[in-house]
């Protein structure tokens, strides 16, 4: 089987395609035959040795996949020539992947391979976000920052499914464009307007309820400073590349918490309401209110130029690789 190598630690182009044995699963496992691999920020930090996950050199990046399972190890109740979703933490990248057979999520058989495998990460994340962390409430208003990237349209969607008003900031008219088509109330151009004031504009002066923020960087101090009274920062990441530092002292005047969301370990301690987590979206794209966005698809040897999209913000929903 073919797939993308991390040999030593460095850019998208250091990466190889290489020829593989194919895979053995062993007792509760499965090996599935990948049919799309979600693209994420993280599988960026991950082979530069910039990520809190450091799987052993060589490694296949792509955590969360889409495919057939191919074999079954013992225990395991999924067949041969099922269709599953699955996160995976690593390996994605490739024509097979191992996977637990725990982390498989059964599809319908007329169910989107790269649809399914956009899902797992974005949408848990955000899921986690807002509704286990946050606990937005109908009526609150919420800001996500990075609002066109996965998490964020996913976090977006999940906001408005809940009933909160939703403000969708991003660096573009085009990207805010695609915010605005996935049920944002109002929206913000962080390039072009003053964060603070344009967040003042548009709530009144309180500031949100809720801060989404998978960004990082230069704008988590000013929309902090925003933050309404009893507001929740949530920290989901920094695809700015730079951790920002913020003045305790914000969190006293404002009353205000930061929240650290980190969905992986979520999934691994806490499996029954990870569970009920994705029951409740299953249901949620059942009534049309999640829809999972696929912007753009690529080949497996084209998995740099994906990687190096990624990595300067070009993307707008998910990108996938179709192996």
């Amino acid at each position: 089987m073919r797939a993308i190598r991390c040999n030593q630690y460095g850019p998208p182009d250091s990466l190889t395609l290489e020829e593989l044995p194919d895979l053995t699963p062993d007792a509760g496992q499965v090996v599935i035959d990948v049919k799309a691999a979600a693209v994420n920020f993280p599988d960026v930090l991950i082979i530069e040795n910039k990520y809190q996950m450091k799987p052993p050199l060589p490694f296949t990046p792509g955590a969360e996949v889409a495919g057939v399972v191919r074999a079954a190890g013992a225990g395991v109740k999924l067949a041969p020539g099922t269709r599953v979703a699955a996160y995976v933490a690593a390996g994605g990248f490739a024509e097979q992947v191992i996977a637990e057979a725990s982390a498989c999520v059964a599809l319908p058989d007329g169910a989107d391979f790269a649809t399914a495998a956009a899902f797992t990460l974005a949408y848990g994340t955000s899921h986690h976000a807002v509704v286990d962390r946050a606990a937005l409430r109908p009526g609150e208003t919420m800001l996500v920052l990075g609002a066109a990237g996965g998490v964020g349209l996913a976090a977006v969607e999940i906001g408005k499914a809940l009933g909160a008003r939703v403000i969708a900031a991003a660096s573009s008219e085009e990207k805010l464009g695609v915010c605005r088509r996935f049920g944002a109330d109002a929206t913000i151009n962080y390039s072009t307007e003053d964060l603070r004031e344009r967040i003042k504009a548009l709530t009144d002066g309180n500031g949100p309820d809720v801060i989404y923020d998978p960004v990082g960087g230069i704008y988590a101090e000013p929309a902090f400073r925003s933050i309404g009274w009893r507001g929740r920062y949530l920290v989901v990441g920094f695809a700015n590349g730079e951790i920002p530092k913020l003045p305790l002292n914000l969190t006293l005047l404002k009353g205000a918490s930061i929240v650290g969301v980190f969905w992986g370990d979520f999934a691994r301690r806490e499996p029954q309401n990870n569970a009920a987590a994705f029951a409740q979206m299953v249901g949620w794209i059942g009534e049309g209110k999640l829809k999972p966005y696929v912007s753009k698809r690529y080949k497996l040897a084209d998995t740099a130029q994906a990687l190096k999209d990624m990595a300067s913000r070009r993307v707008v929903g998910k990108i996938v690789i179709e192996p």
